[in-house]
């Protein structure tokens, strides 16, 4: 084994927002280092989709569908993967949701409010929550969490979609300073735009060449930007890592 190569062989891993864009990309990568993924997401049949494709590929991966804003829908998750697949050894916690249409905050309704915050920031701290006291009584594991560029700069972003992705990075310190006495490592990536299957329909010609000069490397994230950085912070290589948030973002946060 290369020590300055990420290996997880062997590991298990749980991917919330698994079933499309960032997140089945990063379970397929975990997959294809050796990791046994549990994929979830609300859409059974997407989530499906990506355990097929992970297995045409060679990897191993079962579906775990269900809503990681619910308190006990993730209870039941930890026990179906643990009863299945043995302790999660990782977690990437990248479900999100809820994004409102960009308005003053006057104009914001409390319904938008809670529907951004809940599926974004409450659906991480709920993830935490679960997953984390079984990795500090077994006195390892990496979590990994999702923030975004919107949550470390003021931008034309919705509002409650900036704020809940702010909480997510102090969340994440905070997790990180509480499990790391246990051996438990906890990060967060951080990406600017990036193209996925749906965002990519919308960010086309002039609009994506625009973006992508505003970033000093000239282009726009890709799934497997993130995928990379995921796979070094879950992996041992990043063991003396925690508490960071991992801007992928082209360079476009430097001061």
């Amino acid at each position: 084994m290369n020590p300055l190569y990420p290996d997880l062989q062997g590991k298990v891993a749980l991917v919330t927002g698994g079933s499309r864009g960032i997140g089945a990309v990063v379970a397929g990568a975990l997959a294809a280092t050796g990791v046994t993924v549990a994929v979830n997401g609300r859409d059974e049949r997407a989530v499906d989709a990506v355990v097929t494709r992970i297995g045409e590929e060679g990897g191993e991966a079962v579906a775990l569908p269900g809503d990681v804003t619910d308190p006990e829908a993730l209870e039941e998750m930890r026990r179906a993967c643990e009863a299945g697949l043995g302790p999660v050894d990782v977690v990437v916690a990248f479900a999100g949701g809820g994004i409102v249409r960009p308005a003053p905050i006057e104009q914001i309704t409390p319904q938008e409010w809670h529907a951004c915050v809940d599926g974004n920031l409450t659906a991480t701290f709920l993830t935490l929550r679960t997953f984390l006291p079984g990795m500090k009584a077994r006195g390892r594991g990496s979590v990994v969490t999702m923030a975004s560029s919107a949550g470390r700069a003021v931008s034309p972003a919705p509002t409650p979609y900036a704020a809940a992705k702010a909480g997510v990075v102090m969340l994440t310190r905070h997790a990180a300073a509480q499990a790391g006495p246990y051996g438990v490592r906890v990060n967060c990536v951080s990406p600017a735009t990036i193209l996925t299957e749906r965002t990519s329909v919308h960010i086309t010609g002039e609009l994506r060449e625009q973006l992508a000069a505003q970033h000093p490397l000239g282009r726009l994230g890709t799934p497997q930007d993130v995928a990379g950085a995921t796979l070094y912070l879950a992996s041992d290589v990043s063991s003396w890592i925690t508490g960071v948030t991992l801007d992928i973002a082209g360079g476009s946060l430097m001061a």
